[in-house]
């Protein structure tokens, strides 16, 4: 299975040291950088050795950081590096290019294998219980709606109480999918700790890798998050990224289940 960027099993995050986790943490922020960057420049900018990034990449799935570097190369060709906006106010230009990048980043951030991964679980589970609080419930429904066209048996919760009591009674047979910006929020990690003890599939889509449910999760679909933020004081930052990763994921479950 392809491991690209970030998109690793809980059981290989728990393997990575410590040195390792800054590294991916610092490659996740710095993610535009890197492919310019030798391994050297990289081990002197992110304060690691050199050992450690390539014992990094092999973790991650590549043969080491030559390739690495290649897959960030060949993902940046889809940026368009002309001007398209320049009779547009500065300001809105930077918006524009925003959610352009969120967009772009989030896309990077998939693995292949990842999502043929996840589409089965989707397909073999009896019932599909989708769980978000916020402006991410919006995503949760969008989830649901189109979960139900396809056939499936699927619910949504955003209720604090409901989701503690569903994450009691779901089956081991079921699976329960964690829509969550943070990967905080205080009643999903709650219910996911009661699905991991219940051995119930859990899939997480997030943007912090470092999260509690991104650890306690048995998959994690990464989307990038951008600092800007028109909304500073307010916990309103844009879910473009999730509601991207939502959206691949829901298009691949259709073409793989004609094949089914």
């Amino acid at each position: 299975m392809d491991k690209l960027l970030f998109n690793i099993p809980p059981t290989t995050y728990a393997s990575l040291s410590e040195s390792e986790r800054y590294l991916l943490e610092y490659i996740h922020k710095n993610i535009d950088d890197i492919a310019t960057m030798s391994i050297v420049t990289l081990s002197e900018h992110a304060t690691v050795s050199t050992a450690t990034i390539v014992r990094l990449m092999k973790k991650l799935g590549y043969n080491g950081y030559t390739s690495f570097k290649y897959r960030l190369k060949q993902d940046k060709k889809m940026i368009d590096v002309d001007d398209q906006l320049g009779d547009i106010d500065e300001n809105i230009k930077r918006a524009i290019r925003k959610n352009e990048e969120e967009v772009l980043k989030t896309i990077q951030l998939q693995s292949i294998g990842q999502i043929e991964d996840t589409v089965q679980k989707i397909h073999d589970a009896d019932k599909i219980y989708i769980f978000a609080r916020g402006f991410s419930e919006m995503i949760a429904k969008e989830m649901t709606v189109k979960l139900q066209v396809m056939g499936k048996t699927c619910e949504n919760h955003d209720d604090p109480n409901i989701i503690r009591i569903k994450s009691s009674k779901i089956k081991k047979s079921e699976l329960a999918i964690f829509i969550s910006l943070s990967g905080e929020t205080l009643e999903l990690v709650e219910a996911c700790k009661n699905l991991n003890i219940k051995q119930v599939t859990t899939i997480t889509l997030t943007t912090n890798v470092n999260s509690s449910l991104s650890r306690l999760s048995d998959m994690t679909l990464l989307g990038y998050k951008s600092d800007y933020s028109l909304f500073p004081e307010y916990e309103v930052r844009s879910r473009l990224s999730l509601n991207v990763i939502a959206r691949v994921l829901l298009d691949a479950y259709v073409i793989r289940t004609n094949n089914y």
